[in-house]
C-alpha cells in the first residue's frame, strides 16, 4: 500500500511539472517605447500543420512567449493545405482557436488571420483582424480581397521579392495590386520576410504609402530556422497608442511600424529615428581629468545590436569611427572636443538601419555638460 501511495504521488508530481512548463528564455526580444506610443513586438506571418507548417498551433504560442513577443497571428494558407489528408478539419478557423486556448493565461495577443495564396500577379497576401477564414474561400481573388475588406481586415503583400513568383528577385507592383491599393484593400508590404531584406520592397512601400512589415513566415521551428543559425526572429515593431487590439489595428493602418531582423532596422524616418534614439541612453558624460577629451557612456537598452558611424566634426580618441553597441551593453566613447564644451550634439549615423533605400538615418543626442 505504501509503494502504491508513493508511485501515485510521484506521478502527480511529474504531471504537475509538465503542465507548468516554463517560457523563460535568454533570447527575449526587447525594444523601448517611443514618445506617445507603446512598442509592440509582433510576428504576423506564421504557419502550422493546419496549412503547410510542421508544428501544432500551441508551439507558435510557446515560441512567441520565449521570444517575449506581444502579438502573433497564425496565417494559414487558404488555397494550399498539404496536410489535409491527416487533418481534414472543415473549419479553417481551427488553428486560431487552438492557439487562443493556449494563450489565454498569458500576456500575448492573438490576431485572427489567414494567407490568400494566389499565383502572380495577385501573389500571396496576409489578411489579419478577420472574423472568419471560411468566408474568404472563394475562387475569385478579387472577391477574396473584397471579403477581407468587408471584415475590416488589414492586408499586406507577402514576400514580394520571392523568386518563385519574381524570377529576378525584384518585386513588381502589378495592376491587380495597384487596384487593391486604390480600393483600400491592400495596406502593407513585407520588406523583411524570413532572412531576406528587399530594398525594392522598401521603395514600393514609401512610394505607395504602404505599411512596412517584417515577419518570420515560420513553417518549422524558430529554434531550428533562426536561433541555431545565430539569427533573431524577424519582427514588426508596431507603435500603438495602447496595448489593445483596437490600437494595434489603428497603428498598422496608419503605418506606424519598423521591421527588424538581427542588426537590421528598416522603417520610415519618423519612426526609425525616435526608436534608435530611445534605444541608446546617455549614462554619463564627463571630461577626463586635465584633458579636453570627453568620455561618454552609451547604454543600449534594446536587445538589438546597433552599428553606428561618427558624423560629428569631432573625432574619437582610441576608437574607430564605426562601432557597435551590443544589445543590453554599454559602450564608452572618448571624443576629442579640442576645448571644454558646455554642451555637445552627439551625432551618429545608424549604418545598420535604413529609412529609405541606401539611406541611413542620422540620430542626435543633445548632451548638457554644465
Amino acid at each position: 500500500m505504501k509503494n502504491l501511495f508513493f508511485i501515485s504521488a510521484l506521478l502527480c508530481f511529474f504531471n504537475s511539472q509538465s503542465q507548468e512548463h516554463s517560457h523563460k528564455s535568454t533570447r527575449a526580444l526587447s525594444f523601448p517605447d517611443i514618445s506617445g506610443y507603446v512598442t509592440l513586438k509582433t510576428d504576423l506571418h506564421q504557419h502550422t500543420v493546419f496549412s503547410d507548417g510542421n508544428v501544432w498551433p500551441t508551439i507558435r504560442v510557446q515560441e512567441a512567449l520565449r521570444d517575449n513577443l506581444d502579438v502573433i497571428s497564425l496565417t494559414e494558407h487558404i488555397e494550399y493545405q498539404p496536410h489535409l489528408a491527416d487533418i481534414p478539419h472543415p473549419d479553417r478557423n481551427r488553428s486560431y482557436q487552438i492557439a487562443l486556448e493556449e494563450a489565454k493565461n498569458h500576456d500575448l495577443m492573438l490576431i485572427h488571420g489567414t494567407e490568400i495564396t494566389r499565383r502572380a500577379p495577385a501573389g500571396h497576401s496576409n489578411a489579419i483582424f478577420i472574423s472568419d477564414v471560411n468566408s474568404l474561400m472563394q475562387k475569385d481573388s478579387v472577391a477574396q480581397f473584397a471579403a477581407a475588406k468587408s471584415q475590416g481586415a488589414f492586408v499586406f503583400w507577402n514576400h514580394p521579392a520571392w523568386y518563385a513568383q519574381q524570377p529576378q528577385g525584384n518585386p513588381i507592383l502589378s495592376n491587380f495590386q495597384k487596384e487593391r491599393i486604390a480600393n483600400k484593400e491592400l495596406h502593407g508590404i513585407e520588406v523583411i520576410n524570413t532572412t531576406d531584406y528587399s530594398e525594392e520592397a522598401l521603395a514600393i512601400a514609401l512610394e505607395n504609402d504602404l505599411t512596412i512589415m517584417g515577419t518570420s513566415d515560420i513553417h518549422g521551428l524558430i529554434d531550428w530556422d533562426y536561433i541555431e543559425k545565430g539569427y533573431t526572429r524577424p519582427v514588426t515593431l508596431v507603435f500603438s497608442k495602447e496595448r489593445t487590439k483596437a490600437s494595434l489595428k489603428e497603428a498598422l493602418f496608419e503605418g506606424r511600424t519598423v521591421a527588424v531582423f538581427n542588426e537590421l532596422i528598416v522603417g520610415k524616418s519618423e519612426y526609425v529615428k525616435p526608436l534608435l534614439k530611445a534605444c541608446i541612453k546617455i549614462e554619463n558624460a564627463t571630461y577626463i581629468s586635465n584633458t579636453e577629451i570627453l568620455k561618454i557612456e552609451l547604454k543600449n537598452i534594446s536587445s538589438n545590436n546597433i552599428l553606428f558611424e561618427n558624423t560629428m566634426d569631432y573625432t574619437f580618441y582610441s576608437s574607430s569611427p564605426v562601432f557597435e553597441i551590443k544589445g543590453g551593453e554599454t559602450k564608452t566613447l572618448q571624443v576629442k572636443t579640442l576645448k571644454k564644451l558646455t554642451s555637445l550634439n552627439l551625432q551618429l549615423k545608424a549604418i545598420s538601419a535604413y529609412d529609405a533605400p541606401k539611406s541611413h538615418p542620422i540620430i542626435n543626442w543633445f548632451i548638457s555638460l554644465d
